[in-house]
């Protein structure tokens, strides 16, 4: 005997999408980039111990001073903003016209709350200091959380970066990229290795950190994409560079 489906017990609950709108929105602009955005991934491992050692004594002198403290990200983004700089051709747009490179640095910085992903803006991240952007990205993140940005909070953004890694510990992961914009960074955590030394049965440790550049193959060809992620992991790498 057939049972009526009316009579069959239900092992899910289902919750009307209605209710959310950012989240709609946002699967609709993602579904639209992959659909229609040629994605490819590039990944390096970046050694963040000069990094962690900058960050730690660049805290120091904040705490001392009354100033918040500058975490991992927002060294991140400074030294993704530079990498813009120096790799124009990654901070584009495309059109079926032309290809739009911009003048201005703008770093999406993607925040995830209980009414969903939300990508504010730091403007002219390459021209800041550290402390400027980090302060920025507390006040943004909070009005992410507050379900309180304005249009102008998110909007003309050039480039996104997407942190995994410190939240919730991911190592590795792939982004969707953000139209119109050309690229994404999926930053990872940071873990200790072990590495060859010098001499025979030497070893020593170090910590490294896995990103991964999405790209718009129309925009930003392998050569390309691989110069930029070369620029940024110098940066981590050497990241009294980003104070020059």
């Amino acid at each position: 005997m057939r049972i009526p489906v009316s009579l069959v017990p239900m092992n899910w609950v289902e919750a009307p999408s209605n209710h959310r709108p950012k989240a709609r929105v946002t699967a609709s602009r993602l579904l639209i980039s992959k659909q229609t955005i040629p994605h490819y991934y590039l990944t390096v491992d970046t050694c963040v111990d000069k990094l962690l050692d900058l960050r730690s004594q660049l805290n120091s002198l904040l705490e001392a001073s009354g100033g918040k403290r500058i975490s991992v990200n927002d060294l991140v983004i400074k030294a993704a903003a530079l990498a813009l700089r120096k790799v124009p051709q990654c901070n584009s747009s495309w059109t079926d016209d032309y290809i739009r490179q911009y003048n201005n640095v703008n770093i999406n910085v993607a925040v995830q709350t209980e009414n969903g992903l939300y990508v504010p803006v730091i403007r002219n991240a390459d021209k800041k200091g550290l402390s400027s952007i980090s302060s920025e990205v507390k006040q943004l993140a909070q009005k992410a959380k507050e379900n309180s940005l304005k249009p102008e909070d998110y909007e003309g953004g050039t480039f996104t970066v997407s942190n995994l890694g410190g939240p919730f510990g991911i190592k590795q992961f792939c982004a969707i990229i953000n139209p119109p914009q050309s690229g994404i960074l999926a930053v990872g955590s940071a873990e200790k290795r072990v590495i060859p030394s010098s001499g025979p049965e030497q070893f020593q440790f170090a910590s490294f950190m896995s990103v991964t550049l999405s790209c718009d193959h129309r925009v930003i060809d392998g050569a390309i994409g691989a110069e930029w992620l070369k620029a940024f992991k110098g940066y981590i790498e050497n990241p009294e560079s980003m104070l020059l």
